[in-house]
């Protein structure tokens, strides 16, 4: 099959694809109600994310940004693709783009021969040459942007703005015609260019290609959108065109081209190109059953704080919640317990004034204890203001009654006595004039069979 076939069959076969593609569209849109709803922040397994894409359009050895060429007059010619996209993101995919097709030029009338026929010279053999015709094929990995691919006027995305740009490979076998005789007469096959016009030898050149594109794509149905797009592919070296000027120079290509996306996977999963987050987390927020939730909480909500409220609620007045006052209607001002009851205090007796403590009277103790009472207190201080009026001596009889051995009694009496030393030396008395002395459980002024005399027989006597 010869390369005039091969386009002729190549462009038949897209263009059939296109219009099956269109045929489907409907169908394929009647089924995208039945697709799952997505949630936010639900993670890419919830939707498709890989397509291909065949695609047919027009080469040119021109650019629509500029650019010199050694062949300056444009001529338009096949160029054909296909296109394995993994889409990672809501706005951008990681694309594999295969291109075929062929470039053709002309010299343009830059330089004129004798003839009058137009030819471009070969900077390193001084051959001229008036047009080339180069057949391709290269393959690219590109990222692709969707620089508008979330629609703030309409809940669904309907159109995309695409920016994209990669690196790859291109192999080609350029042919160039010769300028000697008129009608492009002469054909050189060659890559590197020779001063014999006879050279007849095919061979091909791998260069590198860095593509860089935009494009607009239309969604026609869940599953297919049509895809127009421009791509200037800039290529690592000087001979695709066959003319070697040289100095360091780089050729290039564009290519315009239409085409279909078909996506790869599940009818019950939208494609994530086509998603808007924002209507989908607008849906989410005015979801039903989410509304109802939220109301339902609500209404939790509020029984709580009337709970809470009637947990706080005080009729009386008196600081106790009505849910624990045992007392209700408690009058205003009254003092109340915990329980909100009314505390009863006794009244003072005035009708008999307590009798003055008496100096030098037993200093009583609890059991085990040689800690001093706070109702000795009185006596303490009676004793020490005689005892510092007078400055008479005194000694301290510490005893115990018979519980433990007799050792431990006698060092409890002991410290019986030095803590009322302690009280009267602190009061102010001369600790020179207090003298102290331990009997333990050897001199009990009552029965210690009994607790009554137990009582009585855990005490300080003062001596004078």
């Amino acid at each position: 099959m010869n390369y005039s076939t091969l386009k002729k069959t190549v462009a038949l076969s897209l263009v059939s694809l296109v219009a099956v593609g269109v045929a489907n569209a409907q169908t394929t849109e009647t089924t995208s109600s039945t697709t799952t709803t997505a949630k936010v922040f639900g993670g890419s397994g919830q939707y498709n994310t890989w397509s291909i894409g065949l695609n047919v359009g027009a080469t040119s050895p021109t650019l629509a940004t500029g650019g010199s060429s050694d062949f300056n007059g444009n001529k338009i010619n096949l160029g054909y693709g296909l296109d394995i996209k993994k889409q990672l993101a809501h706005s951008f995919s990681l694309q594999l783009n295969l291109r075929g097709g062929k470039v053709e030029g002309t010299a343009g009338g830059r330089n004129l021969d004798a003839n009058g026929v137009p030819y471009v010279t070969d900077g390193v053999t001084g051959s001229n040459y008036t047009k080339f015709s180069t057949p391709f094929f290269q393959g690219v990995i590109s990222g692709e942007v969707n620089v508008a691919t979330i629609d703030y006027l309409r809940r669904a995305n309907a159109i995309n703005f695409l920016v994209n740009a990669g690196a790859g490979l291109i192999n080609f076998n350029p042919t160039i015609y010769g300028a000697t005789t008129p009608g492009y007469a002469t054909v050189v096959s060659q890559t590197y260019n020779t001063a014999s016009a006879t050279n007849t030898n095919p061979h091909r050149v791998t260069n590198l290609v860095i593509p860089v594109g935009v494009g607009v794509k239309f969604k026609l149905s869940d599953a297919i959108g049509l895809k127009l797009g421009y791509t200037e592919n800039f290529i690592d070296g000087d001979v695709f065109d066959g003319v070697n000027k040289g100095y360091p120079t780089k050729d290039h290509y564009s290519y315009g081209y239409a085409g279909l996306d078909f996506t790869l996977g599940s009818k019950s999963k939208p494609n994530l190109e086509w998603v808007n987050p924002v209507a989908m987390m607008y849906d989410e927020l005015y979801d039903e059953a989410l509304r109802k939730e939220v109301e339902a909480l609500k209404g939790r909500v509020t029984n709580v704080e009337n709970a809470v409220n009637d947990l706080k609620k005080d009729s009386d007045g008196d600081g106790v919640a009505d849910q624990f006052d045992k007392c209700p209607n408690t009058a205003a001002g009254t003092v109340v317990d915990g329980s909100g009851c009314a505390i009863v205090f006794p009244k003072a007796d005035t009708t008999a004034a307590a009798p003055a403590a008496a100096a030098y009277s037993n200093i009583q103790f609890e059991f085990d204890s040689s800690v001093l009472r706070t109702s000795s207190y009185p006596v303490l201080d009676a004793t020490s203001a005689d005892l510092r009026a007078t400055g008479a001596k005194v000694e301290l009889d510490g005893f115990a009654s018979s519980e433990g051995t007799a050792a431990h009694n006698m060092s409890l009496s002991r410290d019986r006595a030095n803590s009322v030393k302690t009280y009267l030396v602190n009061s102010g008395v001369d600790s020179k004039k207090i003298k102290v002395k331990a009997y333990g459980e050897t001199r009990p002024i009552a029965d210690n069979s009994t607790e009554e005399g137990r009582v009585l027989n855990r005490r300080v006597q003062f001596k004078r």
